[in-house]
């Protein structure tokens, strides 16, 4: 598992940098599409500006949704293979590799049946999750109505 997750991760994200610089413009260039619009690359080139190539990539594979959408995002703004490739890879490998471990330490540790634990780590990890989110919009709220 250590070994074939990250694979796996690292595979689909390359082949969504791909489809997106490949592919992306096309779709992204609608004007109407509530999914595919320009207002979503713009955000996504404002994010990588603001973070770097390589914290938002490692970032995003902790954040449900944005784990998904920005690999082919990356490919339609221009991000370079090869420095994507290196990011991917990193991300990749602490996410998958340290979800495993997380998992194996917990289940070594707890005592008893682990179906009683199950529901609140899902939770715990879930809020995780959400938190990185959940801050970045309330600084883009607050710099929205500070400028306003």
């Amino acid at each position: 598992m250590l070994l074939a997750a990250p694979l796996f991760a690292i595979t689909g994200s390359q082949l969504g940098h791909q489809l997106g610089a490949t592919y992306g413009r096309k779709l992204f260039s609608r004007p109407d599409s509530r999914i595919f619009n320009q207002e979503k690359v713009h955000r996504t080139e404002k994010w990588l500006k603001k973070y770097g190539v390589g914290k938002a990539l490692i970032l995003a594979r902790f954040i449900p949704v944005v784990r998904t959408l920005i690999n082919p995002l990356c490919g339609i703004v221009g991000v370079p293979a090869k420095r994507f490739f290196i990011w991917n890879f990193i991300g990749g490998l602490l996410w998958t590799d340290g979800i495993i471990l997380a998992g194996f330490v917990l289940g070594e540790k707890l005592s008893g049946s682990v179906d009683k634990y199950l529901l609140p780590i899902i939770g715990l990890v879930f809020v995780l999750s959400i938190i990185p989110l959940a801050l970045e919009i309330i600084r883009e709220w607050r710099s929205r109505k500070y400028l306003s």
